[in-house]
């Protein structure tokens, strides 16, 4: 039997879980709703009406083009590099024991556990140290670097709850080990890999402190945004913020999708097989 107290805490709960969503996506609309504003001047902090000029010329401030692709281009190759890397490293770190493993391991998540502004300070003394000029190739690195982490964590769970007896059967079916890894092994991990390239695309795309250290003069999104905010942040950055939103969003959405169906793929086949 429901008591009153169940009731009135399940109101609770209720009222304290819309109040952390509205929380949450309260700033979001705000960016959404600007994005459509009529503003007057080079300020965009004051609703003056509703324009779609915005989101038909999304790249009409200058300099504003470059920066999002360089951004979108930076994040898309350091996702595709940590990723590959980031495979490589669960798969060594969970499967095999070797001298030298925790240290591996300590190495690879110790970014995570790094403050931003220690990590940008580091990786400015190093390439001036090294005589590296710093610009989009130095952004691309220190991008891998802290995604590195997130990959490999992300990517080491979904390895930890996969049966090795699945590899076995396939090894002693007459597979060999790089037969067994692509067949096998990759498929079964996919949804994990696309989260963490998710994660990874998502961390590097909005990266500011690490990014602002080695920039140089390459100009990124967020650093844009920065700069522009010190003379009247234009409404395109709007537009543009809640595209990629909405893409990442979508792409997520997608990730959701495919696992649902492979999942109900595999209980098919297992049904099957129990028959």
């Amino acid at each position: 039997m429901r008591t009153t107290w169940d009731r009135v805490r399940d109101a609770a709960l209720g009222v304290w879980a819309v109040a952390a969503l509205v929380y949450l996506f309260v700033p979001i609309f705000i960016v959404a709703l600007f994005s459509f504003n009529d503003n007057k001047g080079r300020f965009n902090f004051t609703f003056q009406g509703f324009t779609l000029r915005h989101w038909e010329h999304p790249f009409a401030v200058e300099g504003l083009q470059t920066a999002f692709v360089n951004s979108l281009v930076i994040a898309a190759l350091a996702t595709l590099i940590a990723v590959i890397l980031g495979i490589g490293v669960a798969l060594a770190t969970i499967r095999y024991r070797f001298r030298g493993r925790t240290a591996i391991e300590s190495l690879v998540l110790l970014p995570l556990a790094t403050p931003e502004v220690v990590l940008g300070a580091a990786l400015l003394s190093l390439f001036l140290v090294g005589g590296v000029v710093r610009g989009f190739v130095t952004i691309l690195l220190a991008h891998i670097m802290f995604t590195l982490g997130y990959v490999v964590l992300t990517i080491r769970a979904r390895l930890e709850g996969m049966d090795l007896h699945i590899e076995e059967a396939a090894m002693d079916l007459g597979a060999n080990e790089w037969q067994t890894l692509r067949k096998v092994t990759l498929p079964l991990i996919a949804p994990g890999v696309a989260a963490a390239g998710l994660l990874a695309f998502a961390i590097s795309l909005d990266d500011f402190v690490i990014t602002n250290f080695v920039s140089g003069q390459t100009q990124t999104f967020p650093l844009f945004i920065y700069g522009a905010a010190r003379q009247g942040l234009p409404p395109q950055v709007n537009v543009l913020a809640i595209a990629l939103l909405l893409i990442i969003v979508a792409l997520m959405f997608l990730n959701l999708a495919v696992q649902r169906r492979a999942g109900q793929r595999d209980a098919a086949a297992s049904a099957v097989l129990v028959r």
